[in-house]
């Protein structure tokens, strides 16, 4: 999942080239400490990282969608064809928040998110993720971003998290539960 291809000189915009010079990108540490905290990131960046994104991290050599998930789950997948497997892992578990690129016509993104998830924060700009030293890659990550929540509590998280985006409550609960919010936001009224 993680591999480190020679001397850095790209950003993450350039992983879909053969010319990239990392398969290993961190997510950003406001995005992690603005939603968690997390039980287990079963797709966890090699140690050492520069920060914890769960309590738990399962790297390389373990396998992480062999493993049983416990808790809220943090998944930055790996950004590929594999990244759906994960999700429909994450999706099965139902707690936990992934990040992937807001590919939303893909037949990846049509069954695991639109069919499965909670609710997804559409991120606003672009987000610069980081080489695994910690250091912020100098280019954006050359695509729209997505945090895709799988639960109540997941979704809640996303909604409240003051991360910039536009949240779409996907299922009917959270959907009623947010239009509930934002009238009382809106009205002032405590029923």
């Amino acid at each position: 999942m993680t591999t480190e291809i020679g001397p850095r000189k790209r950003a993450m915009g350039s992983h879909h080239s053969p010319r990239a010079q990392t398969t290993t990108w961190l997510t950003p540490p406001e995005i992690v400490e603005a939603l968690g905290p997390f039980d287990l990131d079963p797709c966890a960046a090699p140690s050492p990282r520069p920060w914890p994104t769960a309590a738990e991290h399962i790297e390389l050599p373990r396998d992480g969608l062999a493993e049983a998930w416990h808790g809220r789950v943090w998944l930055n997948p790996p950004y590929s064809h594999a990244a759906w497997t994960w999700l429909s892992k994450l999706a099965d578990h139902g707690d936990g928040i992934a990040l992937v690129f807001a590919r939303t016509e893909t037949v990846g993104f049509v069954a695991q998110v639109w069919q499965r998830a909670t609710a997804v924060l559409f991120l606003h700009g672009r987000l610069h993720f980081h080489f695994p030293d910690g250091e912020r890659a100098p280019a954006n990550s050359g695509a729209p971003s997505a945090l895709v929540a799988y639960g109540a509590d997941a979704a809640a998280s996303l909604r409240n998290s003051g991360i910039e985006g536009t949240y779409v409550p996907l299922q009917l609960e959270e959907q009623l539960r947010f239009t509930t919010a934002r009238t009382l936001a809106q009205t002032g009224d405590p029923q």
